[in-house]
Formats: structure tokens, sequence, C-alpha cells
């Protein structure tokens, strides 16, 4: 059977079942797929989409709750397809040419299960990235204050593409990340500023060599700087952040709380101290095993404007609150290498009293 026309009549079947529909008014609030599937074959179980994956460069997964073949599938950009395997519940999709590397694709698929109930699926995937650098979390800044704004400092090890890698906090979760790089070539060294809110014109991302394009408060010409659009609060005082691979990987992680004893007050927390756990990627102070808890976390709690939450650059890394630090007032450095100065309540206590005689 042709494919294109057996789509096409699918959509007119589809088309023709919502104007009856519409007319009849009784099924006004079902889905579109519903309706469609219906339609085909009048039976009511439906096969449901479970996710989409690049295996490799030239391997996408499409996964299911039961097993389906094709009947057509296209890429945006477009992909040429070399052959379709459809083992179980997943459907794999091999192509020509590699796809490039963490580029964000669109796929629309039309699927079949056994009893011929037929999906419509329009979702969104990465391309696999094999040359995600190794990469350190290096200063952030919870607190705002236009139009200075809260931000991630990242530092690259080593050269490679973005491309795919998420940042992840305690308060969304993995399945909610905070950011996904879009592909940018980075080199070993690069300092990389994610600036969590938008508030002035001149907040440009600068995704090529170009370091110059952002205009913005705390941006220069020796950083990369990148922005999330909106000026919604997105990082708290107690909270973690952690970056992630394609694959769920964590590559680093800091925990930071404005509390320091007792129990975590939020659930959220906890769960990301047992990813932190489950990952290797944070430790307790004492260096032990066990559950992470507010004490084994950054204090937080000092921190300003401009006294951020910065890492010991002149230390070896151990996953642990032992690396960091925050720095002093009118300390904070976004895209410049960390004051090494450390805010101490003693010192300001001093300061006082000095001033006071």
């Amino acid at each position: 059977m042709n494919v294109k026309n057996s789509y096409m009549r699918l959509r007119f079947k589809y088309l023709a079942c919502s104007l009856l529909v519409s007319s009849l008014g009784y099924l006004s609030a079902c889905k579109p797929e519903a309706v469609m599937q219906n339609v085909i074959s009048f039976d009511t179980t439906m096969p449901v989409f479970m996710g989409a994956k690049a295996l490799s460069s030239q391997k996408i997964a499409f996964d299911f709750s039961v097993p389906v073949s094709a009947t057509s599938v296209q890429f945006d950009p477009p992909a040429q397809i070399d052959h379709i395997e459809e083992p179980g519940n997943r459907i794999l999709v091999h192509l020509l040419a590699p796809l490039p590397e963490g580029e964000r694709i669109m796929a629309d698929l039309l699927v079949e299960d056994k009893k011929g109930n037929t999906l419509m699926i329009i979702t969104p995937f990465r391309a696999r990235n094999e040359r995600i650098p190794k990469l350190v979390l290096n200063e952030i800044r919870t607190e705002y204050s236009k139009p200075k704004v809260e931000f991630i400092e990242l530092v690259t090890k080593t050269t490679g593409n973005l491309g795919g890698l998420k940042v992840i906090t305690a308060y969304q979760g993995l399945l909610q990340p905070l950011y996904e790089f879009p592909p940018i070539e980075v080199t070993a060294g690069e300092c990389i500023v994610l600036h969590l809110r938008t508030v002035e014109e001149a907040c440009l991302d600068e995704t090529t060599e170009d370091l110059s394009l952002s205009g913005a408060t705390e941006t220069n010409n020796f950083s990369r700087d990148l922005w999330i659009n909106g000026s919604e609060e997105r990082l708290r005082k107690t909270d973690g952040i952690a970056l992630v691979d394609q694959d769920g990987n964590l590559i680093d992680a800091v925990l930071f709380s404005e509390y320091t004893t007792g129990e975590w007050l939020k659930n959220e927390l906890s769960q990301f101290c047992s990813l932190l756990n489950e990952k290797g990627a944070w430790k307790q102070k004492t260096g032990k095993d066990g559950p992470l808890l507010p004490q084994d976390a950054m204090p937080s709690g000092t921190t300003t404007t401009t006294r951020t939450i910065c890492r010991d650059e002149a230390t070896e890394d151990s996953d642990s609150a032992l690396n960091w630090y925050v720095t002093v007032t009118s300390g904070a450095t976004p895209g410049a290498s960390n004051r090494t100065e450390r805010y101490s309540e003693a010192a300001k206590t001093m300061r006082a009293t000095k001033k006071g005689k």
C-alpha cells in the first residue's frame, strides 16, 4: 500500500469523523486521537506513546505501550531513512546519515497496532551528542536584585559540544529540566554563565564564537552568556543543581541549604538527595555513606546578590560541601575567576565593632 495515500485517507476519515461528532454533539469532549482510533477500528484501547530517544547519531527509538508498526515517519529538519525495525513495543528508525550533534529534531509518526488502532505522534527529541565535555559548576547566585539576576556558572575542562546537556534543580526535578543546552562548540577552559532571568533588552545568547553579543549587566567579552527567558524566580536559597547528560548521568552537582540541622523540610529536596546518593554525585561532609541531610549541604544562609556560592578552584573536587564557600561582600564574579576571600560573620562583627568606636 502506498504510505502517502494511506496517510491521507486516515486524515480524511479523521476530519469526516470530527464533522460528524460536531453535528451530533455527543462526543465533543473526546480527544482527537481517540476519535481517529474509533473511526478506523471501533476499538477503545489505544496504544500509548512512551517517549523518543536518540540511541546513536543514526538510530532513533520510539517506545509505545504495545507493539505497533510505522505507517509514516518524517523528521524536521528532514532526514533520510535507511530502514525501520519494530522489535517488541519499540520502533527503531535507522538513518542514512548522522544527525547534527545535540540538534533539536521534530518527529512526525503515524503508527498502527495489531487491532487496527492508529496514533499520530508529533514529538521533539535531541540528536545524540557523544562529545559532551567535562564540566564543573563553579559559581552560583541564588538572590535577585534588578538588574543583577540569579546565575549558574560553569567551567569546561575539555573540548566538546554542549548540545543536549541539561541543568536540573531540586525543586523542578529530573523530569522538568531548568535548561537544556543547544548545540554549542566549546573549548577547554571556557567560562559559561547561564543567567536565570531576562530583565534587559541586551540579554542575547552567545552560541557561536562571538562572545560580545550580549550587552546586559554583568556580561563581558571573555565568557559565554546564555539566558532563560522570563522574569520569574527559578532558584532558591535552599536548593540543589546538577548537570545531566542524555543518559541521565550526573556530570557535576552542588547542594546548598540555609538551614544546617534536622531533616529536609521539602520532599523535593529529599528526592534530589536520593538521586545524588544513587549517582555518587555528592557526599557527606564526614565522607561516610548514608542519607544526605542539610548538615551535608553548602551553608547558604549568608548569601546575597553580591555574596555568591563559589567553588574553591585551588582544591581537588571532593563532591562535597568542603569545596564550596560564600565569597565576600561585592565578591560575585560571573564570567571570571572566583574571588578567594570568604565571607565570615565573625569578620563582619569585628568590622561593625571597630566602626562603632
